[in-house]
């Protein structure tokens, strides 16, 4: 059966080879460990959506292969209508977990990405990638698999090509090619989701050259395979979430998160069935074109839902501060008119793209990079709204902890002085501190530098942009007949 249960997900996890540390521990059960068991109910969550009769239509779908029903996010995206309903998903999932479920996000872009780019290589080379692509697929279908996806390298010094480096390992390479696979070595960094994920799809990171073909690559491993460990970031919050104060009355954060990674890979064997790009360096720009403008245009859809659940936090604040809401409703419809930028961007440039000769759906890149600056901007003032209307016990750090707060000796006093509005002090603490997490903490979804940097979406934007063509309409709306052209500098 295709469609898993929160049950059948967490058990795949419990089987896997522990192979994740964190603050120098190996982690040796995912699902249970403080510093990962958050990020895993985030993604659980996802499968109780695929379960729900309610929301089934959002979470699972028809898959084009094989016509049985499979998670949305396992699923081929050929028609606009596929990936909006990618960032239905993805903007639910936000409003469910209030942060990022990256498991069941990347690896479904990346699929669909290298769908196109295997299509062309095939074409080009008489390759048949695509075929094995569609074997795992189909793999992923059945088994209804959580795939993380892994772009960005650590890449070194970035003046510096990943040839030219003192240190090859700074970014993922082929260092074998084998008969029946390929080695690979190098470290990926600051990847989403690996925590939960069963699969990783590796993509290339980089536009590469010939000097610099060992790095075009794209396989797809299984997240416990021999020779790859995984190092888990740190985040503000974490030593709260670590810590679990599962014994206090007052939750210190959600009961969700998210995780980042930096995935080591050690001379790790990739067989061929699972390599989809072995040195085509040609078309690594084809991967970052194709992926970076569907995943900047539905990252709207993330931020977005997001800013949803910091619209009611901050709702939840002003009452537990003994105010009415109505008091900042100027402030929380901005808020929400910031969050529909974002969603109805990402929505336009899908609606405005075009259909790859291989069935993939591809969005407009002017229009999605536009939306990834947006993503890196207005964020940010949803966030600072949310601790303008939550007040200082948001902002400041000056709330106690759980412990000080049931503390014998002076606990009593703390919970009376801090009751503000007709809740109790716990629920006023509660809503302060998902207020926190979400501005300053561990929700905090990669908004500057998620899916890449926001100067590298300006220049895809001067890029696309026609910029001469419009120097013409104008020319042309007051009947200019000269050529006006920028002047010529003169030589030194």
């Amino acid at each position: 059966m295709a469609i898993k249960t929160r049950d059948d997900y967490l058990n795949a996890l419990k089987k896997m080879r522990p192979n994740l540390y964190k603050f120098g521990e190996l982690i040796e059960d995912v699902t249970t460990h403080p510093a990962t068991r958050r990020t895993i109910e985030s993604h659980a969550i996802a499968y109780d959506g695929a379960n729900d009769p309610d929301m089934q239509k959002m979470f699972t779908t028809t898959s084009i292969f094989t016509g049985e029903k499979i998670h949305r996010w396992n699923s081929m995206m050929q028609e606009e209508g596929h990936l909006i309903s990618n960032m239905r998903l993805k903007r639910e999932n936000y409003r469910r977990t209030g942060t990022c479920t990256g498991g069941v996000c990347v690896g479904w872009n990346a699929q669909n990405v290298m769908w196109a780019v295997t299509h062309e290589i095939d074409e080009e080379h008489g390759t048949n990638y695509q075929e094995r692509l569609k074997k795992w697929i189909l793999h992923a279908e059945e088994n209804g698999l959580t795939v993380a996806g892994a772009l960005t390298d650590a890449k070194g010094d970035r003046s510096l090509t990943p040839s030219k480096q003192a240190e090859p390992d700074t970014t993922l390479h082929i260092k074998e090619i084998r008969e029946d696979g390929i080695v690979i070595r190098g470290v990926k960094a600051m990847i989403c989701s690996t925590a939960a994920s069963q699969e990783i799809f590796l993509l290339p990171g980089g536009v590469y050259k010939e000097e610099d073909k060992n790095c075009a690559l794209s396989c797809v491993v299984p997240r416990d395979i021999e020779g790859l460990t995984v190092v888990e970031a740190t985040r503000p919050s974490d030593q709260r979430e670590y810590n679990d104060a599962k014994d206090s009355c007052i939750n210190e954060v959600p009961e969700t998160g998210i995780t980042q990674g930096w995935l080591m890979f050690d001379d790790v064997f990739v067989p061929n069935d699972r390599v989809f790009m072995c040195q085509e360096y040609a078309f690594t720009s084809k991967v970052i074109g194709f992926f970076t403008a569907n995943y900047r245009a539905c990252i709207g859809a993330c931020v977005a839902g997001q800013g949803d659940v910091m619209i009611g936090a901050s709702i939840l604040m002003a009452r537990a501060n003994g105010l009415s809401s109505k008091t900042f409703m100027n402030k929380l419809v901005d808020m929400s008119i910031n969050n529909q930028v974002t969603f109805g961007l990402g929505a336009g440039a899908l609606a405005i793209g075009t259909k790859h000769p291989s069935g993939t759906w591809v969005a407009d890149p002017l229009t999605a990079h536009t939306n990834k600056v947006m993503v890196a901007t207005l964020p940010y003032e949803v966030k600072r709204l949310t601790q303008e209307i939550g007040g200082g016990i948001v902002e400041t750090g000056c709330m106690p902890s759980s412990k000080d707060l049931e503390n014998p000796l002076y606990g009593d006093m703390l919970k009376k002085v801090m009751k503000a509005g007709a809740c109790s002090t716990e629920s006023r603490v509660k809503a302060a501190r998902l207020s926190e997490w979400l501005t300053l903490g561990g929700g905090i979804p990669g908004c500057m530098h998620g899916g890449g940097s926001p100067d590298g979406a300006k220049l895809v934007v001067r890029f696309t942009t026609p910029m001469e063509k419009y120097a013409e309409y104008a020319r042309k709306v007051m009947g200019i007949e000269e050529e006006i052209t920028d002047p010529v500098k003169p030589k030194k």
